[in-house]
């Protein structure tokens, strides 16, 4: 099975900017929708962002649209993210899917693979 882990994490002051990286640990990116969700203190985990299969469809949550953005190569799924506000701070994790449709919603019941996560704080 695909296990994916995460990296790029870290403290960022208002306004600033990190990336993350999704890899696969064991296993192949290919033919996986791959997501990106968050989790921060005593609050359910979400979906922040999601990539289809071949890299041809993405999809955002509200609260980072038009600041987050999903890409994939062969190997990585990286999430950009800039204007980082102290309400982004979380941990970050992916996982997959293997049917691109649950994008649509970014789901954490379709998703799977979870890595470790990679902690982001954003802070002054």
């Amino acid at each position: 099975q695909l296990q994916l882990v995460e990296s790029g994490g870290g403290l960022v002051q208002p306004g600033g900017s990190l990336r993350l990286s999704c890899a696969a640990s064991a296993g192949t990116l290919d033919y996986r929708a791959i997501a990106w969700f968050r989790q921060a203190p005593g609050k359910e985990r979400e979906g922040v962002a999601c990539i289809s299969s071949r890299g041809t469809s993405t999809n955002y949550a509200d609260s980072v649209k038009g600041r987050f953005t999903i890409s994939r190569d062969k190997s990585t799924v990286s999430l950009q993210m800039n204007s980082l506000k102290p309400e982004d701070t979380a941990v970050y994790y992916c996982a997959s899917s293997l049917t691109d449709y649950v994008c649509g919603h970014i789901l954490r019941q379709d998703f799977h693979g979870w890595g470790q996560g990679t902690r982001v704080t954003v802070s002054s």
